[in-house]
């Protein structure tokens, strides 16, 4: 995690660079909306919960965050990862309740960004409000890929699917180090996400990382062979529109 919020919204910049050339003021009017009200929150804990009254858009600095649902049993279904730069849920303060929660990862910190501050910066800087819906566009085109995964994609394919997804969009804002990343899903985080068991998903861990294309442990993802681990997984890389996949 970042020891200062000199530019808040750097990994946010950087994504949308990604679709369109940002100006020094939109990205000066994005830092300064991003550092006006921050806030934190400890591993596990929920940044919104179901049926909250969703006030703000909140915004990840820094650490990594998923969208859930529980069931009534306990059972959790994650249903996306934040990282940071990524905008929780755009629109989502235009609802009466919650559907779903934003539980954090790893210890977070993220802006909460008021509707009005938007139609500020969107009315300042044009041409940022259609690199925003791009944003909220691969969110949705992202949740459709992984709809595929649980629903067509074999254990291997899945796991190296979604590692492919983490590592590039990790890339695209400027957290890949070498061929290295943070990682720090744990295999229950992955099994919630695919519909898997843990112990399946250990054992698939296992088999991804004997091919040798990439090295996939707790805390760290190393990816040696991409264009491997691409193949391995069938992953096309179009749903994610415009971002890095050198």
């Amino acid at each position: 995690m970042s020891d200062h919020l000199e530019n808040p919204g750097q990994y946010l910049i950087a994504k949308l660079n990604a679709f369109m050339r940002t100006s020094s003021g939109s990205e000066d009017a994005i830092n300064d909306m991003a550092s006006r009200r921050v806030a934190s929150a400890d591993r596990g804990q929920d940044i919104i919960s179901e049926g909250d009254e969703p006030r703000t858009v909140n915004l990840l600095i820094d650490g990594w965050a998923c969208r859930y649902k529980m069931m009534e049993d306990g059972r959790r279904q994650i249903l996306a990862f934040f990282l940071p730069g990524d905008l929780a849920d755009l629109h989502v303060y235009i609802l009466n309740a919650m559907d779903h929660s934003i539980s954090a990862i790893t210890p977070v910190r993220y802006a909460r960004l008021a509707p009005k501050e938007f139609e500020e910066i969107s009315d300042a800087h044009p041409k940022l409000l259609r690199a925003l819906w791009w944003e909220s566009l691969v969110t949705d085109s992202i949740q459709r890929e992984w709809l595929v995964s649980v629903g067509q994609r074999d254990a291997l394919e899945s796991v190296a699917h979604l590692a492919c997804e983490l590592y590039l969009r990790l890339k695209t804002v400027g957290l890949v180090q070498g061929q290295r990343c943070d990682f720090p899903l744990t295999q229950l985080d992955i099994a919630d996400a695919l519909g898997m068991t843990q112990p399946h998903v250990s054992r698939t861990v296992a088999e991804l990382n004997r091919t040798g294309f990439v090295t996939l442990r707790r805390g760290e993802l190393e990816v040696k062979d991409l264009r491997q681990l691409k193949k391995l997984a069938a992953f096309n890389p179009n749903y994610l529109h415009h971002l890095s996949d050198d």
